[in-house]
């Protein structure tokens, strides 16, 4: 128990809990992304917590992934909370984790495609400023590297971006993690939704899996589960035939 005691007195240590009670299962990037504070202090930092057992770590290929491990909290509770006020502190924490998940259960889209193509040309398709500029209608312009800001920039010449982010992840050509917010909003965390693009080979073919997190409500996520769709049709049009399909997917009318 000191070790936790330890772990949890410092301030870091208990807000990269947090970030993994938010989101189960991240890499060093991603925690980093999220910490104003270098790579090698939050390493530091997830050593400890890993010594008191309160983080565990698994390998997926080359990424070692981050989970939060509530068995020694479980047992602190029960050995130093519990014992003294369990009925009443009981009917509280139910009435906080109901408020809680009222406030932050924000709905998320999965969407799944499988293209002809490499990993490597998916990838270039994602990055590329003139590919994305052809088959989505907007540029999509960075560097992307981790940590890089991107912007959803018209392609009327205008300049104006209507969406903009940062780049949490970037592993070429297997993963891409982004914020999205508007230009407004952009620097509060708490207004950004989250795009996690998975590229995995499997023969002659891509598995492209576009997962979109955190959207501030079933409006958003309406527009998502039609725009999506319509963007990565256009995408796999591009890769496998050269062009893009001959009518713009999002101008289908909707039904229903």
């Amino acid at each position: 128990m000191d070790k936790v005691f330890k772990a949890l007195a410092d301030e870091t240590r208990r807000r990269l809990l947090d970030r993994l009670h938010e989101h189960n299962g991240q890499t060093l990037g991603e925690l980093c992304a999220r910490i104003d504070m270098a790579r090698q202090s939050v390493t530091q930092h997830l050593a400890v917590l890993e010594a008191a057992n309160l983080v565990s770590t698994v390998r997926r290929g080359r990424e070692k992934l981050h989970y939060l491990n509530p068995v020694p909290l479980h047992e602190m509770q029960e050995r130093w909370i519990d014992k003294f006020e369990r009925p009443r502190l009981r009917a509280l924490g139910a009435v906080r984790r109901r408020a809680e998940e009222a406030m932050t259960d924000r709905p998320a889209f999965v969407y799944v495609t499988y293209i002809a193509s490499t990993p490597e040309k998916v990838w270039e398709a994602l990055t590329s400023a003139d590919l994305t500029a052809e088959y989505w209608g907007h540029r999509n312009e960075s560097d992307w590297r981790q940590g890089s800001r991107w912007a959803h920039v018209r392609t009327d010449g205008s300049g104006v971006e209507d969406v903009v982010g940062t780049v949490v992840v970037s592993e070429p050509p297997t993963r891409l993690v982004t914020t999205w917010t508007s230009p407004e909003n952009e620097g509060r965390e708490e207004t950004s939704s989250r795009v996690t693009f998975d590229i995995e080979a499997h023969a002659d073919i891509v598995r492209l899996t576009v997962t979109h997190e955190d959207l501030e409500d079933e409006g958003a996520l309406a527009e998502v589960s039609f725009g999506w769709p319509a963007v990565l049709s256009n995408l796999k049009s591009l890769l496998e035939t050269g062009r893009v399909l001959p009518q713009e997917p999002w101008d289908v009318p909707r039904t229903g």
